[in-house]
């Protein structure tokens, strides 16, 4: 809200109209409205007053013009409209700017005072702080966590103009840093009357594994690829011995010893490829039979050590199809899968997917909710950002919110119109949402957070994912919600889900008409 002179803005005019039939006739004004040409968008209309008025002159001419209500009734109407300015449904909703003597010398509380300009001239520097303070009310009252954790309010600021206010302890102290960016806060919120486009989804902690009859699946052909990446973890190097002291580089040629190739052919010749498989085949066996068979007691031990027999062969045989078909050696020796880091990522990735065949009789895999909240909703979505926003018309959320340059609102955009070109029904943001798929990476817990949930024409919800290079954690967020989707189907009560990953958003709308005529 600005405070500004109202010459500027309104282009009303007042006519005296002569009433008839009287020797004497009462002065009877009339008010008609024009188009501002400064800031049209605060003109006032015969229906909405975006501008309003108030000293003693206007309650003057009030009470002469309307005889049923006296001054005091007048004045309260129009303290009902100052104290509601801004708020929707009262009667100072649609109050964009206000022209006033004194007011805000007089304790108006308003909040939302963005701009102050100071008309006349004041009589005391008392009168000056009273302005001022009367524009710094604080709009937000939500702390946001800073760089080293701590909960604070965000700055909020008021341009002030024409008031010679001067704070004395700070006046003429140096300033060392820059004042931090006036950024508007954008409100992003779920729009009521787009009830119709709310997407709900389940809030997954883990996964109900249960084994009976010991059979297991596992769709390696949908499974992320593994590469084997000899310029990260290099299979030889050149060493020398350190005699006396030199000078310079290793690289320089200064070196009195020859340089000596070290690499991994002794570590090849003793893990074949096929004992290799056998470990990586164990390892999985026996998490599998853990999370199946929990207990300490003599049935549950027993239970595990059966289990580990059916299960290995079926495991040996997923684990030789994901090496033969998924792993890219790059022409490296096939022993190089052997270490560590190669070998953890297998396995993470082949537990993600393994789920029990519930084609052969075993229960399916099916996700464990939270049990304080196992439903989540774009319903929920209310929060306030000073990141750039663009507006939505097919989503529930009001806005989308730009976290890169280009990306997000290409995306966004190319929504926007797989909606109008009957692709899909509408989409949200995962903003805010808490839709949080759990994975495991190198031993450490993490949450994958999907970019986008879009309702597709078919009524499947979709997983989409906006990626342009990809690294070994992403496959590994991936074949997690790959994972979660397996689950969430399995229990069936939200819908059929899917995951789609885009790599460029100018596609966008071709890859989802792929989805769907896939399905």
């Amino acid at each position: 809200m600005e405070l500004v002179t109202q010459a500027d803005i309104e282009d009303e005019d007042e006519e005296e109209a002569p009433a008839k039939g009287k020797k004497k006739p009462k002065v009877k004004w009339i008010t008609s409205y024009g188009p501002s040409a400064i800031r049209p968008e605060l003109a006032n209309t015969e229906d909405r007053k975006h501008t309003i008025r108030i000293d003693t002159k206007l309650l003057a001419e009030a009470e002469s013009g309307d005889p049923r209500k006296g001054k005091k009734d007048f004045a309260e109407e129009l303290r009902q409209v100052v104290a509601t300015v801004g708020k929707p449904g009262q009667p100072g909703e649609h109050v964009r700017c206000v022209v006033s003597v004194g007011m805000l010398t007089e304790g108006w509380d308003a909040n939302n005072v963005t701009h102050i300009l100071g008309i006349r001239a004041f009589g005391s520097q008392l009168l000056c702080e009273q302005v001022v303070g009367r524009g710094l009310r604080r709009m937000d009252y939500t702390p946001i966590k800073n760089a080293e954790g701590k909960e604070l309010l965000t700055e909020e600021y008021v341009d002030v103009y024409g008031i010679p206010f001067s704070v004395i302890p700070f006046k003429g102290r140096a300033v060392t840093t820059s004042a931090p960016e006036d950024k508007p806060k954008q409100h992003v919120m779920a729009l009521p009357e787009r009830r119709a486009m709310e997407i709900r989804f389940p809030v997954v902690e883990g996964y109900a594994f249960a084994l009976r009859k010991n059979l297991i699946k596992c769709d390696v052909a949908s499974m992320e690829s593994l590469i084997i990446e000899p310029h990260k973890e290099p299979t030889a190097t050149f060493l020398t011995a350190t005699v006396g002291y030199k000078e310079g580089h290793a690289a320089s040629g200064s070196l009195l010893l020859p340089l000596v190739e070290q690499d991994r052919h002794t570590y090849y010749e003793q893990n074949h490829i096929e004992t290799i498989k056998f470990n990586l085949a164990r390892i999985v066996v026996e998490y599998l039979s853990e999370a199946s068979h929990q207990g300490s007691d003599r049935k549950a031990r027993v239970f595990r050590l059966q289990s580990k027999h059916q299960l290995f062969p079926q495991v040996f045989s997923v684990v030789d199809e994901y090496i033969r078909t998924k792993v890219n050696f790059q022409n490296e020796n096939p022993s190089e899968l052997g270490l560590e880091i190669y070998v953890q990522r297998i396995i993470e990735r082949l537990l993600a997917r393994i789920e029990p065949d519930d084609e052969s009789g075993e229960m399916p895999l099916m996700p464990i909710l939270n049990r304080y909240k196992p439903i989540g909703s774009t319903a929920e979505v209310e929060f306030k950002t000073t990141r750039p926003c663009f507006a939505t018309a097919m989503s529930h959320i009001n806005q989308v919110v730009a976290d890169t340059q280009q990306w997000e609102q290409t995306a966004a955009f190319r929504l926007e119109m797989a909606v109008k070109h009957g692709l899909a029904l509408y989409y949200a943001k995962n903003d805010h949402l808490d839709l949080l798929i759990p994975y495991e990476y190198f031993g450490v817990e993490h949450n994958y957070i999907p970019d986008y949930l879009v309702r597709m024409a078919n009524g499947v919800t979709l997983l989409l994912e906006i990626k342009g290079q990809e690294d070994n954690q992403d496959k590994a967020k991936h074949d997690s919600a790959r994972r979660w989707i397996s689950a969430v189907n399995n229990w069936g009560k939200l819908g059929t889900w899917d995951l789609h990953v885009c790599r460029n958003p100018q596609m966008l709308e071709r890859e989802l008409a792929y989805v769907l005529k896939q399905a």
